[in-house]
């Protein structure tokens, strides 16, 4: 079920903690049935577009557990009792003009990115934000 979510009604303080240097975790189903796939990972908010961005290798278990299909993920950063959780359908872009966006949004975030031939987007379309930010 997809609900949409206006990434800029969730206020300044929301749009702030986005913004601040934080790591995230990354939370993917396993097909087995096992707990999820849990990872830290560095990631982007984009409140206009709704959607989350995160920059990894295409072969790494997370972009395989997302796969061509696409998949519902939840994306959580926390600093002290402020927590935010971004759910949503995780799908991957391989586009270069892509890839450059999401490098550029996390450069800006975090640092340049290490160079990464096999570098992938996973972009998350935001339709759920649980937190106290």
């Amino acid at each position: 079920m997809r609900r949409d979510v206006n990434l800029a009604d969730q206020g300044d303080a929301f749009a702030a903690f986005w913004r601040e240097r934080h790591l995230c975790t990354l939370a993917t189903a396993r097909p087995d049935g096992r707990p999820p796939h849990v990872v830290p990972v560095g990631a982007t908010l984009d409140l206009a577009a709704g959607i989350a961005r995160v920059i990894t290798s295409g072969t790494s278990y997370k972009a395989r557990l997302i796969g061509p299909e696409g998949a519902p993920v939840a994306l959580c950063q926390v600093d002290g009792r402020r927590w935010s959780t971004l759910e949503g359908r995780a799908v991957l872009r391989t586009e270069p003009e892509e890839v450059a966006e999401a490098e550029r949004r996390y450069a800006a975030r975090y640092k340049p990115p290490r160079v990464n031939p096999s570098r992938v987007v996973v972009e998350i379309q935001v339709t759920r934000v649980l937190g106290n930010v």
